[in-house]
């Protein structure tokens, strides 16, 4: 049926596998009364692995995947996708999904939550010219100081995932905010992903002369791996972003971030990656093999392949990254399956299914 071949075409997503300003790592953001023990969550299986089941399916053509930006017990703001009932203010529900003790709490992973304070209303989203601008109900104001940049972040990376929204402007009660009302970030009228998210500091002298970049690494949650972004300030010197970021990944995540990297410290590119038509073209040394099993099978570790696709197709002008070894396409995923064609970004990362 055509309709269920959709359905599971929009599921065929990525599977599940805190240095925020103001944040150290493994701090609960949470601690004085959020619960980090919500039910158990199995993570999505691919597209051809679901049941054929016909009400199965039914159920699922009235959900809407949805991608969250909640956090992680980490403390980091991680994309987790949910199937969310059908509805036609798509923007305005998944900001009451992002509200602490709200309709989100059956349906959190282990260890993540929501990130605005408990009995925050979304009063209204408008959207004009790419820009949406989202009225706050007066509970938006009583959150810790230290979630300042996590909510920011939340709110801005989850209503910029859909195609109509650019950019997003704050406002309580009508009043239109020109900083965040605990700590007083300053905030643009616009904001963007530009903003970063899960932002490290940086250890670049010259901070004027750089611009960010962001990139993915892995994190683990009862055995089940989960991609998680971090941008960071990149200097302006590098001619080549795509360059930077397979540096950045092979330089891999910062020590104590409780982050991972399946990028050898040795692998390099061998050419200039080549952009054509939103493919951009990487032709590795062999090190993107992590073992001298894989080096035979000619195997690449779907976490390297996951974290490089999710980073490089960050650049809007990417949509699909080509893998060869010394010029060969004879590749194959951790699944056996032939890395001869280009690899898209999924249409939503870390699905979670129930």
């Amino acid at each position: 049926m055509k309709w269920k071949k959709k359905v599971l075409a929009l599921l065929s997503v990525l599977t599940i596998s805190s240095l925020l300003s103001g944040c150290s790592f493994g701090l609960n953001p949470f601690s004085d009364k959020e619960k980090m023990d919500p039910p158990n969550v199995n993570y999505v299986k691919k597209a051809d692995e679901l049941d054929d089941d016909e009400s199965e399916s039914k159920d699922l053509a009235k959900k809407i995947p949805t991608e969250l930006y909640l956090v992680d017990k980490n403390g980091y703001v991680v994309p987790t996708a949910l199937a969310l009932p059908n509805t036609q203010s798509v923007a305005k529900q998944a900001l009451e999904y992002l509200v602490q003790d709200g309709p989100v709490t059956d349906l959190l992973p282990n260890g993540f939550q929501a990130i605005l304070p408990p009995e925050t209303v979304i009063k209204s989203i408008d959207v004009q010219n790419g820009v949406a601008t989202v009225d706050f109900s007066k509970e938006f104001k009583n959150y810790q100081a230290a979630n300042e940049n996590r909510i920011l972040q939340s709110v801005v990376w989850t209503l910029t995932q859909f195609d109509s929204i650019g950019s997003v402007a704050l406002r309580i009660e009508g009043k239109s905010l020109a900083e965040m009302p605990v700590s007083k970030t300053p905030i643009a009228s616009k904001l963007t992903r530009q903003i970063g998210i899960n932002n490290e500091s940086t250890q670049l002298a010259d901070i004027m002369n750089t611009h960010p970049i962001t990139v993915y690494f892995v994190a683990t949650n009862k055995k089940a791996n989960y991609y998680v972004p971090v941008t960071r300030r990149v200097s302006n010197s590098g001619t080549n972003d795509v360059v930077t970021v397979v540096k950045e990944l092979v330089k891999g995540a910062a020590i104590g971030s409780n982050l991972a990297s399946d990028f050898a410290t040795d692998l390099a590119l061998i050419d200039t990656p080549n952009i054509d038509n939103g493919v951009v073209s990487l032709n590795f040394n062999q090190n993107l093999y992590t073992s001298a099993s894989d080096k035979e099978k000619k195997t690449v570790s779907s976490k390297l392949l996951d974290a490089l696709v999710l980073s490089l197709t960050e650049n809007k002008s990417i949509q699909k990254v080509s893998v060869t070894v010394n010029g060969s396409k004879e590749l194959s995923n951790e699944d056996g399956k032939p890395l001869t064609a280009p690899v898209s970004r999924p249409n939503k990362v870390n699905a979670v299914a129930f």
